[in-house]
């Protein structure tokens, strides 16, 4: 009869690609059960993103074939459980990840609203909060303009926030407490209050990810949220050309200050190519090519992924439907890479941790 211990001992072979340990060792091996015929059992991931999942599973069946029995049936339940910071300030949010740019102009909120809506499609509980005060643009990019949160009492007896929810994310944006029409004169003192509202305020509930997204540049609100709030980790967008990487060299510089110090989880490219939609499978490289790789590559950062420059991404934020939620749609797949590297640094970084 086949023992635990000779499962464990078989899987204690197979390494997590990113955290450079095996499966036992890293306790991702649970519900190990033992039959005649079939060996059942759950492989724990850091994340529902992972990118690696068919690499782990398949390393565990060559495992078992290996060193227990190459014809018992191997039944893997592939499952996760998404690692995250400990604080007592936010305690039911595991991660919060900022979004941010440079300048403006370079799609930055479309990133912000599509990365979240991919880690929410690969399992994750994920909210968003629209933190852009002098430009919030989710309520247009999710066709809820005219939403206004509710309030409700907690049992202590706190008043919350309710963050809006669509598409199964939930989402806080500045641009749901103020008039559309009017301006805002926002002081600094104000900013802060407003933005710190959006966090502490609210009744998020257990989220794996709290995806930000950042006004452009490297002002009060960058400092608010960065050393208020136990921050994950940073993504940075930006495009191809000169003007936009130099200035995304500062915002990333705000990012790895001393006093600030926030992991960089990668870069961005945003209208990386041209695609037009007759001819799909051509690119044409407009504002110039690799620009953020070589950015990445400057401060030994990931490169997370290039996303095209096509109609149809700024169509769907116009319309109220992000291009995540099109199926059909060939970006999508360029976002849900990016969800899944980025999930794969944070687990990384906490790992290290």
């Amino acid at each position: 009869m086949i023992t635990k211990e000779q499962v464990l001992h078989a899987l204690s072979h197979v390494d997590d690609p990113d955290l450079k340990k095996d499966l036992v060792t890293l306790n991702m091996i649970k519900n190990v059960e033992i039959t005649p015929s079939a060996i059942r059992f759950d492989v724990v991931l850091t994340t529902p993103a992972c990118p690696l999942k068919g690499h782990i599973e398949h390393a565990c069946r060559n495992a078992i074939a290996l060193f227990i029995d190459k014809d018992i049936a191997v039944d893997i339940n592939m499952t996760s459980r998404v690692v995250g910071m400990q604080s007592n300030q936010l305690p039911n949010i595991k991660n919060i990840i900022l979004v941010a740019s440079g300048k403006g102009g370079v799609g930055k909120s479309t990133v912000a609203a599509n990365l979240a809506l991919a880690l929410q499609a690969n399992g994750a509980k994920t909210g968003l909060i629209d933190a852009d005060i002098y430009g919030p643009s989710v309520p247009i990019m999710f066709g809820v303009e005219g939403a206004r949160p509710r309030a409700s009492k907690t049992e202590t007896g706190k008043t919350k926030i309710e963050p809006i929810e669509k598409y199964g994310l939930k989402l806080l944006s500045i641009g749901f407490f103020t008039d559309p029409n009017q301006p805002v004169p926002w002081r600094g003192p104000m900013v802060s209050t407003a933005v710190k509202q959006l966090f502490n305020d609210a009744n998020w509930g257990e989220l794996d990810y709290l995806v930000v997204d950042l006004p452009p540049g490297t002002g009060d609100v960058h400092i608010t949220v960065a050393q208020g709030f136990p921050i994950s980790g940073a993504v940075v967008v930006t495009t191809p050309q000169n003007v936009a990487l130099s200035d995304a060299v500062r915002g990333i510089g705000m990012f790895l200050m001393d006093s600030i110090n926030i992991p960089l989880l990668g870069v961005v490219e945003n209208m990386a190519y041209f695609t037009p939609a007759e001819l799909p499978d051509n690119k044409y490289y407009i504002f110039g090519k690799d620009g953020g790789k070589r950015l990445a590559e400057r401060f030994e950062a990931p490169f997370l992924g290039e996303i095209p420059l096509v109609k149809s991404i700024s169509d769907s934020g116009d319309n109220g439907l992000p291009v995540m939620m099109d199926e059909d749609n060939p970006a999508r797949a360029a976002f849900l890479e990016i969800a899944g590297k980025v999930a794969q640094q944070l687990a990384i970084n906490q790992a290290v941790v």
